[in-house]
């Protein structure tokens, strides 16, 4: 998250110095990604926490896949 929370501070700066559009969405995709990284890790993370718990596994995925969807 520090990654990305620096990564948006050189997003601010880049456009205060008019650098390219090229440059500035090059920046933002690397943002995007680093972002999907964490959102999955989260979601594997949630799901095996719920079926360690002894949570219905089928309800689990169901969640797990509706995270998935929204977040893509």
């Amino acid at each position: 998250m520090r990654r990305i929370e620096g990564q948006a501070r050189g997003v601010q700066r880049m456009l205060q110095e008019g650098r390219s559009c090229y440059e500035v969405v090059m920046q933002l995709a690397a943002m995007r990604a680093a972002l999907a990284k964490v959102a999955m890790a989260l979601i594997a993370d949630n799901l095996e926490q719920c079926l360690e718990q002894g949570q219905d596994p089928r309800t689990s995925m169901d969640q797990a896949r509706d995270l998935l969807m929204k977040f893509s």
